[in-house]
Formats: C-alpha cells, sequence, structure tokens
C-alpha cells in the first residue's frame, strides 16, 4: 500500500476535486438516506485509487542525453539544446510530462509532452537558450511526470544530468584607434625604445635615488638640463595589464531578474549593458582579446584579487580570458589600495590599462604615486548615474550623489591626466569602440 499512497500525494488539482465532490456526495447520501448517492460517491472515490495503482504499476525507464551547441556564448547570445529520449523499459510509455529546469538566468522551464513512446525507441526535444547575464550555469535536469489518462494523478522524478553552459561578456570591434589598435611586434626579439629628442636614439630616463653613476649619460644630462641615465636595452616582450575596478560601491549594479533592465545604448545593440560593471567587464573583454591577439602577455587584475593564467603561461590568452571574465562580479573592497599595488608590481614598466567605476581623487593617488615612466599608462572613468535611469530605485539612490559624483570624477580625471595618464570617460548608452577612439593611437607596449 505504500506505493498508492505516494501515488495519492501525487493528486492532482482534478484528482483533489474528484475527491472532494465524491466526499460531499457521500455525505449527502447518508444524511438524506439514499443509498444511491452513496454507491455514486464510492465509485466516484475508487476513481482516484484506481488512477494511483495505475501510476505507481507503471515505472517508467527513460535515458537522456543532452546536447548544447554551442557550449559557451556571448552574453546576449542563443544557444540550442537537444534532449535525446529513449525508453528503455519493455513496454509502451505512457503520457510523459517532461520539464527541462534551467537556471533563473538562462529564461523558464522548457515544457513538452511524450506519449506512447515504445519500447526502445527515441525521440529529440529541441530548444533554445538565451544567454541574458554571464556565468557558468547547468542545463536540467530533466524532470519527468508520468499521469494516469484520466488526469488525476502523477509522479513527478527528476534525473541527475546536465550539461554544462557558458556565459561569457560581449567582445566588442575596437577598430584601429586606441591604446593597443597598432599592430606592434610583441616577439621575443622586439626590444624597448624610448627615443629621446635630439639626434642620439640612445635609451635613457631621468635619475632616480640609488642608480648607478657609472650609467650617467652625460650627453642627454647636458640637453635636457636634468640627470639622465642610460637603460640597458634587453630582449622584452609586448605585455598588457588591466585593472578592473569591480568593487560593490563603485556601480550601480542590476540584479538578476525576469526582465533585463531597459537601458540606452548605441543604435542596433539589443543587448546593452545593464548595468556599469557589466560596461566594465565588457570593455575589459575587447580591450584585452585585441591585446591578446598582438601577442600581449595579457594580465588581468580585480578588486578580489588577479584573474591567474593557466599554469605554465605567463599571460592570459583570448579564449581563457573570456572564461575567466565570465564569473567576476562585485566586490566587497572597500578602497583600491590593494588593487593598484597588485596591479603596478603586475604591470612593472609595461603600460597599465585602468577601468575605473566611481572614483575620486584619493582612489587614484595611489595610481599617480605609483605610475611613471616612458609608457603611456590609459584611465577609463565610468559616469555610473547613466545607469541610473533603467530602474526608479536606483535613480532616487543616485540622484542627488550625482553632482557629487560628478565633481570628484573630474578631480579624479585631473589628477591622472596631470600625471601624464591618457583618460577619458565613458557613459551610459557609448560603445566601447568610441570610448576607446578618444585615447589616441598608442602602440602596445611603446611609450607615448
Amino acid at each position: 500500500m505504500a506505493a498508492p499512497r505516494r501515488a495519492l500525494a501525487g493528486l492532482t488539482s482534478r484528482g483533489r476535486c474528484l475527491v472532494g465532490g465524491g466526499l460531499a456526495l457521500g455525505l449527502t447520501g447518508a444524511v438524506l438516506g439514499e443509498r444511491a448517492l452513496v454507491q455514486l460517491a464510492g465509485f466516484v472515490l475508487a476513481l482516484p485509487l484506481l488512477a494511483a495503482l495505475s501510476v505507481a504499476r507503471r515505472r517508467s525507464r527513460v535515458s537522456t542525453r543532452r546536447t548544447v551547441t554551442p557550449a559557451r556564448v556571448a552574453r546576449g547570445g542563443s544557444a540550442e539544446v537537444v534532449l535525446e529520449l529513449q525508453n528503455t523499459d519493455t513496454r509502451r510509455a505512457g503520457v510523459w510530462l517532461l520539464s527541462e529546469q534551467l537556471p533563473g538566468a538562462l529564461g523558464r522551464a522548457h515544457r513538452f509532452t511524450v506519449s506512447g513512446l515504445a519500447a526502445g525507441a527515441a525521440t529529440k526535444a529541441r530548444y533554445q537558450v538565451t544567454g541574458r547575464y554571464r556565468g557558468r550555469y547547468q542545463v536540467g535536469p530533466l524532470q519527468l511526470r508520468v499521469v494516469d489518462p484520466f488526469g488525476l494523478v502523477e509522479r513527478t522524478t527528476a534525473g541527475g544530468d546536465t550539461a554544462p553552459l557558458t556565459v561569457v561578456p560581449r567582445v566588442r570591434p575596437l577598430g584601429p584607434g586606441g591604446p593597443g589598435g597598432g599592430r606592434g611586434r610583441g616577439g621575443e626579439g622586439a626590444r624597448r625604445a624610448i627615443a629621446v629628442s635630439g639626434d642620439d636614439d640612445v635609451t635613457v630616463r631621468e635619475y632616480r635615488q640609488g642608480d648607478d653613476l657609472r650609467k650617467v649619460h652625460w650627453r642627454a644630462t647636458a640637453r635636457t638640463g636634468e640627470l639622465m641615465v642610460r637603460l640597458e636595452e634587453r630582449p622584452w616582450r609586448a605585455q598588457g595589464t588591466l585593472l578592473l575596478d569591480t568593487r560593490a560601491r563603485a556601480h550601480l549594479v542590476a540584479p538578476e531578474r525576469e526582465g533585463v533592465p531597459q537601458v540606452p545604448g548605441p543604435p542596433g545593440d539589443r543587448w546593452p549593458p545593464a548595468d556599469s560593471l557589466e560596461w566594465l567587464v565588457e570593455a575589459a573583454a575587447s580591450v584585452g582579446v585585441a591585446l591578446a591577439e598582438q601577442g600581449a602577455d595579457l594580465r588581468v587584475v580585480t578588486a578580489a584579487g588577479e584573474l591567474p593564467p593557466a599554469p605554465g603561461r605567463r599571460g592570459l590568452g583570448a579564449d581563457e580570458l573570456l572564461d575567466r571574465l565570465a564569473t567576476v562580479g562585485a566586490s566587497r573592497a572597500s578602497d583600491l589600495s590593494a588593487t593598484v599595488a597588485a596591479a603596478c608590481r603586475v604591470a612593472g614598466n609595461g603600460p597599465l590599462i585602468c577601468l575605473l567605476g566611481a572614483v575620486g581623487p584619493d582612489d587614484v593617488a595611489d595610481l599617480v604615486q605609483q605610475r611613471g615612466g616612458p609608457v603611456a599608462d590609459v584611465a577609463v572613468l565610468l559616469d555610473i548615474t547613466g545607469w541610473a535611469d533603467a530602474a526608479p530605485a536606483r535613480a532616487r539612490r543616485a540622484g542627488p550623489a550625482a553632482e557629487a559624483l560628478r565633481g570628484q570624477r573630474e578631480q579624479a580625471a585631473a589628477m591622472l591626466a596631470g600625471a601624464g595618464w591618457r583618460v577619458t570617460t565613458a557613459e551610459a548608452g557609448q560603445d566601447v569602440a568610441d570610448v576607446w577612439s578618444r585615447l589616441g593611437g598608442i602602440r602596445l607596449g611603446a611609450p607615448a
């Protein structure tokens, strides 16, 4: 009796209504003394029991195989899921109500019906999923509901098989402008060239405390009026370092929900970034892929730490970068001091590209102090208030502080520009390529 009891626990709405009607009919017949009504009530109540016995005896044996193509899509892209079902029982199957479970970020569960599948036969079901948010997801498992022919009782079982799907940030074409737009040679045989004005092309820089006085370049010193030292040319490999300001306090982050917020975007862009953090990650993906395709040793440092390259590699490849960025989220870090120190250490003498959220002078002071030299560093400052219009709650939060944020951003930009950085501001609705082109052309790994 345990199996029928479990089956009766799966009464559908129709089955519960039938049981309620049978009980009411039997009670009425007993009160009025109508034997026919009592007999009819017994027949009505017997139907759900017979349905429960039918469902309990029907042991569905089904094997599933799920294929997701492609297994990695850019945000806003679609993937096709092919679900293969095979009836491994020796009897014809009844009615299967199938529900493919999906994470909320991929949409609602897909439901379909398979009826009367012969023993050993197989069938396929296809559907599309759209990656609306970055992340790593599991498609499935399949939920199988077996119902009786009258729809009174159902039994639900869930499989354990899933298939992975990775939603990576979009890569926007940057065009010929911007830092890294030139196709510099990044091979091991390339050498750093720091040109000084005049006829002498010796590689020199200003004297720093602790430099060997034997390396003083007297001709350049006489020409510039400042003590200059000679740098030893050594083989190098082009490199680029990205600093991503992923602090939650520096962004207006849109929570994952059923509808993607409608924010302004470039013409023809169906999936503009829903918040400033998504814009920053998308910009990092676009710039990073461009640098990696030029042969650079790419390093990426976020507020939560560095995105590690694969063992044995000096930097991230294009695909590896996208996989790492797929799971980058908002960090609880309160300031950028640790992030700046790590990025400066990783960048060394190579270029540093900073993608910053809402910052002020205190946030960029460490960058000004710790960075200097012939290589041109780049900073993009986000105007996060542009994303507040997508949600009234965020608009109320950002409204009173918009002027204060603008003033702090302008002060930070002035500090960086005064220290020799190339600085620009990005707003909601602007394409990454447009912002990047405003920074001017700098050959990868070369000084400005």
